[in-house]
């Protein structure tokens, strides 16, 4: 059976990254150029810089992605750009790049969404796992449960009212003077504290999903209103409660599925405690599994691996492709 290569792009925040991967699990490339010290002096990303950044280094970019796989562009069987969601400025910058090179080498191109991404970060590093399974998706935009029907085909169990996850470690992390990026640094400072504060948590009845702005807010006051609180003890108690509710919406999940398989995917699927917390809940019944560090931030690797599903599904997109800012997995 003839090997299937196909060539991702991801530009939807502040990663311009170009990869190729064949058959879906296997990395010949994955070329991250990133914008973190660009922004870490405003504190965040900002679009128009993080859009003029991806324009500048792109061609570069899979230009060495190209040579590190050792391909030529008529080895590539698809070229398969993350078209949302995230930035429309950066996206616009990917998929208007892969229309390009899909019009000039008469390549087919494969819409990817970024969600679909980071659940297929886990084909990359185990080469054995396969659908059906549960995937606790944690990022900067998103938080959800999703059951994984097949390569292609998902439902929505359960996902954030407010706040995604990544979006709440990044603000504690202003709120207590860390610079950006922040979940990295809440999670670092973390560890030199004691989980001793308590934090409210949010539930919904005969629902899975989310809510983290009650306890953002929360973390707000203590530290603006207590005296000389010690914001060691402030980060590792909202990591602490944070885990805990995705573990206990998770774990209704699995209850309500029969899952034997559960994954996790996203950038704050690199966070050390979370990682160790969900590792937990592996037994003889339920296999618990999650990417390689380097994967579960955003590249491209992830795109083009979810882009091969896509392709072997017989998906196609014309040259008409757009950028979704606020694309949804189903």
């Amino acid at each position: 059976m003839k090997d299937i290569i196909t060539l991702g792009i991801e530009t939807s925040c502040d990663e311009t990254s170009v990869a190729v991967v064949k058959n879906g699990r296997e990395i010949l490339s994955n070329i991250i150029d990133t914008q973190i010290p660009i922004h870490e002096k405003y504190g965040g990303v900002v679009p128009e810089i993080a859009s003029r950044n991806h324009v500048e280094a792109i061609s570069r970019v899979t230009k060495l992605a190209l040579k590190e796989a050792n391909i030529d562009w008529e080895d590539i069987d698809a070229i398969t750009p993350t078209y949302g969601p995230g930035l429309v400025g950066a996206l616009l910058v990917g998929v208007s790049y892969a229309k390009a090179l899909s019009f000039a080498t008469h390549k087919p191109l494969v819409g990817v969404n970024h969600i679909h991404g980071h659940i297929a970060a886990n084909y990359l590093t185990h080469r054995e796992l396969k659908p059906p399974f549960l995937c606790l998706l944690i990022s900067g935009g998103n938080t959800q449960i999703i059951h994984i029907k097949n390569y292609t085909e998902f439902e929505i169990l359960g996902k954030t009212r407010d706040d995604a996850i990544g979006e709440a470690f990044d603000k504690v992390a202003r709120v207590v003077g860390l610079d950006y990026p922040g979940g990295p640094k809440v999670d670092k400072l973390a560890e030199n504290g004691k989980p001793n504060i308590k934090l409210p948590k949010t539930h919904f009845e005969n629902s899975l999903d989310f809510s983290f702005s009650g306890i953002k807010t929360a973390v707000i006051n203590l530290n603006h209103n207590t005296k000389d609180i010690n914001q060691a003890d402030l980060c590792a108690s909202f990591e602490k409660t944070v885990t805990e509710v995705l573990i206990e919406n998770t774990q209704k999940a699995i209850e309500q599925t029969g899952a034997t398989i559960l994954a996790i995917g996203g950038g704050v699927s690199a966070n050390s405690y979370i990682r160790n917390e969900i590792l937990k809940l592996q037994t003889d019944k339920l296999k618990v599994y999650m990417p390689d560090l380097k994967l579960c931030t955003d590249n491209a690797a992830m795109i083009a691996s979810a882009g091969y599903y896509n392709y072997m599904a017989g998906k196609r997109d014309e040259l008409n492709l757009n950028a979704i800012p606020n694309l949804k997995l189903t």
